[in-house]
């Protein structure tokens, strides 16, 4: 059902619905998660700020929540004796491939720059140009109503920040900014430690993943 008002979701309903999305992309074998392996999707140390300790009846509270706004709830079209969890965020937004990933990647991380956004978003969705990134958050921008906002640069930072809104309107002064970061030496390529990021961010979701796996079967 296609959304059309406003969304206000928890912190937990953040966490859970922006895991599932995740997990759909980076590890669609696992997909549709059980509800251990959910949990272990919410609470992972990677890729996640801030880390989370949620425990079972936090994460079965709040896709209750996720189901009541139609965006996440039993899966429908399983047939494993587990119950298993899956978003219905397509249904609702009708997202490319490029708004979901940076709607997932501030769901689980918070407020971030383009370029921030661009290396975290690269095994889901690769954008060639930093204005892909910026092309991809004006169209979250211009929804009715907004699901993205540029938050006012900070004093002693380089790059505005944007911000998911299914969560309410976000206070600018309540978020710490980033630091300016050091230019890159002469002669220096400038990917390349981004390149390393993802790179060690692979293989920490892989080794999620195979911890899924062994969740699953003992589920």
């Amino acid at each position: 059902m296609p959304v059309d008002q406003p969304i206000l979701l928890t912190a937990a309903q953040a966490r859970v619905l922006g895991s599932l999305i995740e997990k759909e992309v980076t590890t669609p074998e696992y997909y549709p998660l059980s509800l251990n392996a959910l949990l272990n999707a919410c609470n992972q140390r990677s890729n996640r700020d801030p880390v989370t300790d949620l425990d079972e009846d936090e994460v079965r509270l709040a896709l209750r929540g996720l189901e009541d706004k139609s965006l996440a709830g039993r899966a429908r079209n399983s047939d494993s004796r587990v119950t298993k969890y899956e978003h219905w965020l397509g249904e609702a937004f009708n997202f490319s491939r490029a708004e979901t990933a940076l709607i997932c990647v501030l769901l689980l991380r918070g407020p971030q720059t383009p370029g921030e956004l661009r290396g975290r978003t690269e095994r889901m969705h690769r954008f060639e140009e930093l204005a892909d990134v910026t092309a991809g958050l004006q169209k979250l921008i211009d929804r009715d109503p907004p699901l993205v906002a540029v938050l006012p640069r900070q004093p002693g930072t380089k790059e505005a920040r944007y911000a998911h809104l299914l969560s309410g309107k976000i206070e600018a002064a309540s978020i710490p900014a980033s630091p300016v970061s050091t230019p890159p030496a002469e002669g220096a390529d400038p990917d390349r430690i981004t390149r390393l990021e993802a790179d060690i961010a692979e293989l920490r979701k892989e080794i999620a993943a195979l911890r899924q796996k062994v969740d699953d079967l003992f589920a």
